[in-house]
């Protein structure tokens, strides 16, 4: 019988968030309040600490465990200043940008290949474009009605030589609303999430799936940040990506090993991705780079990668191996590891009624609690004294996970 693990004591953990403009220290504050309520739950104790100073946003954290103390450091591998540059844009620019986007999964075939593996994150795709449409139809028949109504005034209850200018009033406040209407439906769009999720699909669509210039040098930095943590005294370096986080992760980890940056005797390499996207970039027909990564990293000994998702995530391509739908496993694959976090189960009949339509809220819910965990804890593995490789050894994946091929772009480039 072989020996039990040595309980971790030193981990690093890298958070590589999704497509958001907002400044990392929501992630710290959702850890906060999140950790403190699974460990009410679940008998453990999480302490969460500043960090001060460091070159790059992040916090510390004490994990209490009947096995053992566990001290963890959290980094934000952060490209918010990215995202927020790429939604600097105006109303015309983004209806643009609308038109771009639809075309390019139309008419490459992808949104019809998407639709055969979920049609849940399709419709999500959708959704900013439906609301855009409806904001631009509403805007238009408020101007038109303001239009009508300048008119019955100057030519019916206008004198005459009134008239004229009436109708020329009208026709400016009619312009004026439009365009107010526009504004202020962007105004609140933190209600309506349609700009940010037309240009969250934009990004991708704007290179077809290949990386900006921009992009690649901040890849090459998370590498360099990870492949420096791997020769520090840790027990463990742990890569997170949550959402389009996810391939990003995916091009960081298949760079630094193929580099042969990940020391023989070093520290445990883990991947976690969550309520991954991949498709939605890797079937775009210039996405090569990542296909070549996924290809490349699900062959890899040197790291452990495991694939949570929930169908109870809309946004998500749950349950989708993100390396076998695109089209790109080779025979000697071996991650990977794909397995549902089952909202339904794991979460309590109230708290999923009161979560189920809140499909944004959804998205995230990998990194908060549940109160009835099954295998799947997000504090006990970032704070926990088990290795990912261990906490899954022998863990079978989803039955009803996805791995049929169905991705027209399959080439890859390095």
């Amino acid at each position: 019988m072989a020996a039990p693990a040595k309980p971790v004591s030193r981990r690093r953990v890298f958070y590589i968030p999704g497509y958001d403009p907002i400044h990392p220290r929501r992630y710290r504050e959702l850890y906060r309040s999140e950790s403190a309520a699974q460990a009410e739950i679940s008998g453990y104790g999480i302490t969460l600490s500043q960090r001060q100073g460091g070159e790059r946003y992040g916090w510390n954290v004490k994990g209490l465990f009947d096995e053992a103390d566990v001290d963890v450091s959290v980094d934000v591998l952060v490209w918010s200043d990215i995202v927020r540059d790429s939604m600097d844009t105006s109303i015309l620019a983004t209806y643009f940008q609308l038109l771009r986007t639809a075309w390019v999964y139309i008419a490459s075939g992808a949104l019809w290949r998407l639709m055969r593996l979920r049609k849940g994150p399709v419709i999500a795709a959708l959704y900013p474009v439906a609301m855009l449409l409806g904001q631009l139809l509403f805007a238009f028949v408020a101007a038109k009605l303001a239009s009508w109504g300048g008119k019955l005034l100057a030519f019916h209850l206008l004198p005459p030589e009134l008239a004229f200018g009436g109708f020329v009033a009208s026709m400016i406040a009619s312009v004026a609303v439009f365009f107010w209407l526009l504004r202020w439906f962007k105004s609140k769009d933190s209600k309506f999430f349609a700009y940010y999720l037309m240009h969250d699909y934009a990004y991708g669509a704007s290179t077809r799936g290949a990386n900006t210039p921009e992009m690649e040098a901040r890849l090459a930095a998370f590498s360099d940040a990870v492949a420096q943590a791997l020769e520090t005294d840790v027990d463990e370096v742990l890569v997170v990506g949550h959402s389009s986080g996810a391939h990003l992760g995916v091009s960081v980890l298949a760079d630094l090993i193929r580099d042969g940056r990940v020391p023989a005797d070093g520290p445990a390499l883990a991947f976690l991705t969550l309520g991954q996207v991949v498709p939605m970039v890797s079937f775009l027909r210039d996405a090569d780079r990542l296909r070549a990564d996924l290809a490349y990293l699900c062959t890899q000994e040197a790291l452990t990668w495991v694939d949570v998702t929930a169908p109870g995530d809309g946004c998500a391509f749950a349950l989708c191996d993100p390396v076998a739908v695109s089209g790109v496993a080779p025979p000697e694959k071996r991650w990977p590891l794909v397995f549902s976090a089952a909202f339904t189960q794991s979460l309590s009949p109230e708290r999923w009624n009161a979560l189920r339509w809140r499909f944004f809220r959804l998205h995230f819910q990998y990194m908060c609690a549940f109160d009835r965990p099954k295998d799947y804890d997000y504090f006990a593995i970032t704070a926990g004294p088990m290795t990912l490789a261990e906490r899954y050894h022998g863990r079978p994946p989803s039955k009803s996970r996805i791995e049929r091929p169905v991705n027209k772009f399959t080439s890859v480039s390095r």
